[in-house]
């Protein structure tokens, strides 16, 4: 079995191991979806290892598969590119008024199931890093056996406050007619 090894390499202000509260500091994702629990190693610009508890109450499992639980493969890719995220986004001073998002995902490969109880170490490893976008090489293991590869892309672009729709609009702002309807 693999041992973790907590860093302490300094990453764009940030130094390993981070913990949730931490980790919610940098990557904008909030429950259910943030699906890294620890960041155990961080190399700038270069090495993030993750860690994912995963646990029988995690909401997926409800439908996935009842009474045979097993996370669904693009959560784990998912997992890989938060971790992967969380990296990119310790560059960034402003990184409050930014967002990674996913442009593409390569070769990916399912070998076993993860399931309830697992603990799922997310090693991924930058490939090419450009001003805007960054490809990065994930690997998911549990108990040292790889679970899940995938290449990973993303860009980094500003996040911009979105305007209120009809449907997200306060009720100050809905016709009478509409409200008594």
């Amino acid at each position: 079995m693999e041992t973790i090894e907590n860093t302490s390499q300094e990453a764009g202000g940030i130094t390993a191991p981070l913990d949730i509260v931490e980790i919610m500091d940098i990557l904008p994702h909030r429950y259910p979806f943030l699906l890294i629990d620890r960041v155990v190693e961080v190399v700038r610009k270069k090495r993030i290892v993750a860690i994912k508890n995963v646990t029988v109450n995690e909401p997926f499992f409800q439908g996935h598969f009842p009474g045979f639980p097993i996370m669904p493969g693009v959560l784990i890719v998912e997992a890989i590119a938060q971790a992967g995220g969380a990296l990119l986004l310790t560059e960034f001073p402003d990184r409050h008024e930014k967002l990674v998002l996913f442009t593409g995902i390569e070769n990916a490969r399912f070998r076993r199931p993860v399931v309830p109880g697992d603990q799922v170490r997310l090693e991924v490893e930058v490939i090419q890093w450009r001003p805007r976008a960054v490809r990065m090489q994930g690997n998911a293991y549990v108990d040292g056996k790889l679970v899940c590869e995938a290449m990973v892309m993303c860009q980094i672009v500003p996040r911009q406050p979105r305007k209120p729709s009809a449907a997200t609009a306060p009720a100050e702002n809905i016709p009478e007619a509409a409200v008594e309807a």
